[in-house]
């Protein structure tokens, strides 16, 4: 397990995944800490035996990732508009078994989980260009991916009021 966990060190719990630790008490085995997991927005009480310290290979990505969340959420983004034949719409979803309930969605609440997959593969995007670690060619290949996830989304386009908002993917080969 390794030695006693201090106050800010990064820990995986298997059910949580990784929280930073906020206060401890005990030592060795006894140990119990108070771990924030923001994936979870949860903090819980947490015996030493159920965390694994984080590598320090893991925590830099951690604090990487961290960081470009920060600076998304810092930065002035434009507001991404719903065509206005939607606004106050709601997206149906209708089993083909006519027993099964149905499910209603709000377009708006739809919406905005789309465009926060576009912001994210946007980030992605990023990430991948700036990293050190990969070649040239990774690169080339993980934005192909990328692109076609893209071209995935492009159904998605009829709910967007502006053109330079849409998903765009690779256009021919």
């Amino acid at each position: 397990m390794g030695g006693d966990l201090l106050k800010g060190d990064l820990v995986r719990h298997e059910k949580y995944g990784i929280g930073r630790v906020e206060d401890t008490s005990g030592y060795g085995d006894n140990q119990k800490c108070a771990v924030y997991f923001p994936r979870n927005d949860k903090q819980a009480f947490v015996g030493r035996a159920h965390l694994a310290v984080l590598s320090e290979a893991d925590s830099a990505a951690y604090e990487m990732v961290r960081l470009a969340v920060r600076e998304l959420r810092e930065e002035e983004l434009p507001a991404i508009e719903l065509g206005e034949r939607w606004e106050g719409g709601e997206l149906l979803l209708k089993p083909a078994k006519a027993e099964l309930q149905s499910k209603s969605v709000p377009i708006e609440v739809f919406f905005h989980k789309i465009v926060m997959v576009r912001d994210r593969l946007r980030v992605m995007e990023q990430q991948i260009n700036a990293h050190k670690g990969l070649t040239d060619e990774d690169k080339v290949n993980l934005q192909q991916y990328v692109t076609r996830i893209y071209g995935s989304l492009t159904t998605f386009n009829v709910l967007f009021k502006h053109k330079e908002d849409y998903f765009v993917g690779q256009k021919g080969d």
